[in-house]
Parts: C-alpha cells; sequence; structure tokens
C-alpha cells in the first residue's frame, strides 16, 4: 500500500518529520492517539489499518489499537474512533496518511448508507471512478460504498450497491469484474441509439443490455425501438434503458406543464408540499426528474415492455434519493458517483495524541478523548489484534 517506509517522508507534514528527529534525540516514550472525526459517519477504517500495518512490519515494530466501533458502525461527531499506541517515534510521522485513508471514506460510507436506505428497492451502481483524484482515492471510495451498503442491507434489507464501474475494486462488492454498458461515445460512433444497441450485444451477447437513451433527445422514441429490436431481452428482463438527461432540456415528451400533469397522476402529494427550488427541479424540471421516470415509465409499460428497466443517472446525491424516494419513483437501478464527500472539510478526521508514558495530557478542549471507564456502543471495550510486525 502506498505510500512506502521509503517514500513516507516525502508525503508526510514537515512538522511531523522534525518532531520525529526530536524524540530520537532526547528520547522515545510510548504514547496514545486518539482519533476522532467532527461529523456522524460510518465507520471505515481497513484500508487506513492496512497501511499502518505494513508500515509496523517495515519499521520492525508494533502497534496497539484499540477500535471503539466496528466496521460499518455509525459514530457520532467527536467520538473516538479508536486509540493507537505505540513508540511515540514510530507513530509521529504516520498521521498525515493514515489520517487522508480514514475520514474521507467514513463520510462517503455514510451517504451511501443514506441513499441506499432510501431507495432500498433500488440496486446501485458505484460509477464515481471519473470523479476520484486518482486510483488511490477510487480504491477508498469503492470501499466505503460497500461498508455503506452492507450497512444498509442489514439494517433496512435495502439491495445496496450491486457493483462498480472498474474492475479493479470490483471485488468490495463481491464481483470479479466491473459493470457498465455503453457512454455517450458509442452512441455517438455507432450513429444511432440502436446500432450502438446491436453492437453491443453483438460484441457481448452474455451481459445485460443496458442501452444509453439521451443522445439524440429520443429518450422514448429510441427506448421503444430498442425493445422493438430485442423482444426476447425485454420480456427476460435483460434489457434496460438508461436515461441520463442533462439539465438543459426535458426528456422527450415534457415541459414543465406536462411534468406537473405526470406527477398529478402518480404522485399527486409531491406537488402539494413546499418544496425549495432545488427540489422542485429534480420533481419537474429539466434533466433527470421524478416526472420524466415516471413518464418513461408509462411510456414503456403502455407499448408493453413491463419486464425492461429503468437506470437513472446524472447527480443523484444523497439528497435527489431521499427525494425520488418521497414519491416512489420508479427506478430500478442508479448510477451514482454523487455519494463522494460534497464538503471537503467535513472529511477531517483529527489525531491527538491523550497520553505520554501512561500520563493522560491533551491539549485543552479535547480532555473529551480520554477513555471512559467503560464506553458506550456497540464494540464497547473490545479490543483488536495488535498491529505488528
Amino acid at each position: 500500500m502506498r505510500p512506502s517506509e521509503a517514500d513516507l517522508p516525502r508525503y508526510t507534514d514537515k512538522y511531523f518529520l522534525k518532531t520525529r528527529d526530536i524524540v530520537h534525540k532526547f528520547g522515545d516514550i510510548e504514547v496514545t492517539y486518539a482519533v476522532f472525526m467532527r461529523r456522524p459517519v460510518v465507520f471505515t477504517p481497513r484500508l487506513a489499518l492496512d497501511w499502518l500495518q505494513s508500515i509496523a512490519t517495515a519499521r520492525g515494530t508494533r502497534f496497539k489499537i484499540e477500535q471503539c466501533f466496528a466496521e460499518g458502525d455509525w459514530v457520532g461527531a467527536g467520538e473516538p474512533l479508536m486509540y493507537i499506541t505505540g513508540a511515540f517515534a514510530d507513530l509521529v510521522d504516520l498521521e498525515t496518511v493514515f489520517l487522508q485513508k480514514l475520514g474521507a471514506p467514513c463520510v462517503a460510507a455514510f451517504n451511501a448508507y443514506l441513499m441506499c436506505t432510501d431507495l432500498p428497492y433500488v440496486g446501485f451502481i458505484a460509477m464515481d471512478a471519473r470523479h476520484c483524484a486518482g486510483a488511490e482515492m477510487a480504491e477508498l471510495m469503492a470501499y466505503a460504498a460497500s461498508v455503506g451498503s452492507a450497512k444498509a442491507q442489514k439494517d433496512a434489507g435495502a439491495k445496496g450497491f450491486i457493483g462498480n464501474a472498474t474492475d479493479e475494486t470490483a471485488h468490495f462488492f463481491g464481483q470479479e469484474r466491473g459493470l457498465g454498458t455503453m457512454p455517450h461515445a458509442l452512441i455517438g460512433y455507432a450513429g444511432s441509439t440502436l446500432r450502438a444497441a446491436e453492437m453491443f450485444h453483438e460484441a457481448f451477447p452474455d451481459d445485460q443490455l443496458f442501452v444509453l437513451v439521451d443522445y439524440f433527445g429520443r429518450e422514448v422514441t429510441d427506448s421503444l425501438e430498442v425493445c422493438r429490436r430485442f423482444p426476447e431481452l425485454a420480456a427476460a428482463g435483460r434489457l434496460g434503458v438508461r436515461v441520463d438527461t442533462h439539465g438543459g432540456r426535458f426528456v422527450e415528451g415534457l415541459d414543465t406543464a406536462q411534468s406537473y400533469a405526470m406527477l398529478d397522476r402518480h404522485a399527486p402529494h409531491a406537488i402539494r408540499t413546499y418544496r425549495s427550488e432545488t427540489e422542485l427541479r429534480w420533481l419537474v424540471g429539466t434533466g433527470v426528474t421524478a416526472a420524466a421516470i415516471f413518464h418513461v415509465r408509462e411510456q414503456l409499460d403502455q407499448a408493453g415492455c413491463t419486464s425492461v428497466k429503468i437506470i437513472a443517472s446524472s447527480g443523484f446525491s444523497p439528497a435527489k434519493c431521499k427525494l425520488m424516494a418521497s414519491v416512489k419513483a420508479p427506478i430500478d437501478f442508479i448510477g451514482t458517483g454523487s455519494y463522494l464527500p460534497e464538503l471537503w472539510s467535513e472529511t477531517y478526521a483529527t489525531a491527538d495524541v491523550i497520553a505520554y508514558g501512561g500520563e493522560q495530557r491533551v491539549k485543552i478542549g479535547r480532555e473529551f478523548l480520554f477513555p471512559e471507564p467503560a464506553r458506550s456502543g456497540p464494540a464497547a471495550g473490545r479490543r483488536d489484534p495488535e498491529v505488528s510486525s
């Protein structure tokens, strides 16, 4: 796992490196770090602890870890996530990278959990890789989605995340390879939505055929044309249409008035409740809205294509998912990368030394990090195996 022991000094805050040199000069001491976050999260420690293990092994030392929660547990703001004990000289320069691997996935798992529990009847596909800052972040986010999804499956019986977009991290979802069919570029290459579907099916006949239908602005027309071309796949539930209409126009067949009428037929309470401007846009505006989903589903059903799946994408954040759930939008799958932390400042994990040589000591205001005689929570008092060489 990156960075290695040899590369670590290039990625570590300089004041930690200087502190390590000072401790080597004046004498080492055993310390205990408390790690916490300032907002509620879902605990995702595995990749951070795996990296810690790799450094402990390289240094021929051991760190004693007390996790205050199990992976996937809900953790409140300010609650200590874990305590890490070891030689100060071996721990002080690890904080930078360790926290990088902890904070963001804890928030992403929280967001993924909310999305899955709000829409328990929907299968999610993690399509965040293109929006990540490199392969390491993509690994952290895939891991986070899998943890949030597993918690939603356990707590709410949700379908959760069924897979993701890349082979490298598919294992987090119990898959051997990533999921996906076609980008807009393939539609443009083929010259028509139908031809792209034919090409895909000829190249991958055993795969489900999920066809992107918004390229030419004919979401309904092209969906029905593909259904007529592949009636067996449609009847078997192996055909789906992906609606990814951008926010500059309405889905084919809708405008503002028709969108209101669509919701009045299928979810009348939705337009008789106070809504913010953003919520109204997601309900009856341009792009992939609740009205658009109901419209496509209605047209498919009227054509006898009741087993054809609808895949929705484009900005499906926790808030948008919650709104879609409130109207029971008929979505089968959602392709999303919007569980990624929206406010990066909320992802900052913090580690403070709270004991030196067994004596409790921490900067004023952080006394809440001292261990309680008996911590509350589902993993109270549990000590994990030592991280050692």
